[in-house]
């Protein structure tokens, strides 16, 4: 039987597979063995005289599962892994519009209920809206000091 080693080199390099993936039809020996060309090579595997099989990847569907798992569980997220401030996190916009926007429901359910008069609720708003306040618990101090009762 003839070397093959040639013509399976040469299969092999035109449709990226592994040599191993390439195999010959064993009706058509005699002319794989006289195909000495890419050329040639290239018709033989069009006419299906050479079989060459599809290349073998690896399959990540595991490591997409255990890594589905691992985002679930909130794993890579906890301080150890954090890299730089928590500005850098979340961003100052995105801090204040949740400040401001607890501030100012709490601000309205006071005055809403009666709790404040509209005088005090325009006042803290004032200052809410120049950052007066660090965060609710200094605005309910800033009220307490007013004298207004809040909880």
């Amino acid at each position: 039987m003839p070397e093959f080693a040639l013509q399976r080199r040469l299969a092999a390099e035109l449709t990226n597979v592994g040599e191993n993936n390439v195999k010959f039809n064993t009706n058509y020996l005699d002319d794989i063995a006289s195909a000495i060309t890419r050329g040639e090579i290239r018709k033989l595997i069009k006419e299906g005289k050479i079989i060459v099989e599809k290349k073998k990847g690896i399959s990540s569907g595991r490591l997409k599962e255990k890594k589905e798992k691992r985002r679930k569980r909130g794993e890579k997220r906890k301080s150890g892994s954090r890299k730089g401030p928590a500005g850098a996190r979340r961003g100052k916009k995105e801090q204040w519009v949740l400040k401001i926007r607890k501030i100012r429901t709490y601000l309205k359910w006071l005055r809403d209920n009666d709790i404040i008069d509209k005088k005090t609720y325009r006042l803290a708003y004032r200052k809410a809206k120049g950052n007066s306040f660090r965060n609710l618990s200094d605005v309910k101090n800033y009220l307490k000091q007013l004298g207004v009762k809040v909880e």
